[in-house]
């Protein structure tokens, strides 16, 4: 039987104006695709409701489209998919591996048993709404939404990432039970995308290795939920000279940005190019990074974007 084709993906949020490290991830992830002959998909992961607006949706297909990054199928867009997740939420509440938990995070930082765990996920969980009773649930549930919290499973849980290597961790003694629907009635990211890249049939996900330390968790879901799991290859995120992660407040680097100024797409391109081991930094187009596209280059370390070297690059100054 032949191997099914290799689909990947590009799951942006939109809260704002996409910044070069967002885009070169949406590069890496189709040139993977191209290069493979594969698919490559859009979803746009708008659950943030607050932050998350239709105009930034439309400045994300206008990038993208620009820059030549164009996508097989109608976008899948989280917000219209609550209905989905309900019913892999109620798949995971007959297995008996969710509960309702109505602990605001004060709460669980205040517990005595509650040791530093992941910064996505705050302090570890310490279990306390495990065992309510039903009537405990129905009193509580008077006063206070409950959020829900997946059952982790003990025990390490090992993946190999096509770029980082082995990756092991112990997801209930890292993070505890896990948050799957917000006491605010949303989905949350870790189920949402399991549900979405097992519909999409996804097959390589190609992200930035800020998620890295999520995948354990994603693999335990895809495990209760039956689903089939990606390939993950996690890429060092692109950092500003003060050694954050660049955020689309950094206008310097938004591509919009550099589109208004009349930019060549081929100078975008090479800069990004060269930030991923593809390139020197001169202008290149799709078709000669589709040819050159390899992971075994893909750096291993955080790339420093500088300012002065983006404005050299791109003829600015």
């Amino acid at each position: 039987m032949a191997a099914p084709t290799m689909r990947g993906r590009f799951a942006p949020s939109p809260t704002g104006r996409m910044h070069l490290g967002n885009v070169r991830s949406a590069l890496l992830g189709w040139l993977q695709a191209r290069a493979a002959g594969g698919a490559f998909l859009l979803r746009i992961e708008d659950l943030d409701r607050a932050r998350c607006k239709p105009q930034f949706v439309e400045d994300l297909y206008e990038d993208l489209r620009w820059l030549g990054l164009d996508w097989d199928e109608t976008p899948l867009v989280q917000s219209a998919r609550d209905d989905v997740y309900r019913e892999a939420q109620a798949k995971l509440a007959r297995e008996g591996l969710i509960y309702p938990c109505f602990c605001t995070r004060a709460e669980i930082a205040r517990a005595a048993s509650a040791p530093h765990g992941l910064s996505e996920e705050g302090p570890r969980y310490p279990g306390t709404c495990a065992s309510l009773t039903a009537a405990q649930v129905s009193e509580r549930s008077r006063t206070r939404a409950p959020a829900y919290r997946f059952r982790s499973r003990p025990g390490e849980v090992r993946f190999l990432d096509d770029l980082m290597g082995p990756y092991v961790q112990d997801v209930q003694a890292l993070v505890g039970d896990f948050v799957v629907r917000r006491n605010d009635g949303v989905a949350s990211y870790q189920l949402a995308v399991v549900v979405d890249d097992a519909d999409s049939r996804i097959t390589h996900v190609l992200r930035g290795d800020d998620l890295l330390s999520s995948t354990p968790r994603q693999l335990q879901l895809y495990e209760a939920l039956g689903l089939p799991a990606p390939a993950f290859l996690h890429v060092p995120l692109v950092l500003g000279e003060d050694g954050k992660r660049l955020a689309k407040r950094d206008g310097a680097f938004a591509l919009g940005e550099l589109r208004a100024r009349g930019r060549p797409r081929e100078h975008v391109l090479g800069l990004l190019a060269a930030w991923s081991g593809l390139g020197d930094g001169s202008p290149v187009d799709l078709p000669a990074l589709v040819a050159r596209f390899d992971t075994d280059v893909l750096p291993h370390a955080p790339v420093v974007a500088r300012e002065s070297q983006l404005l050299d690059a791109l003829g600015l100054r």
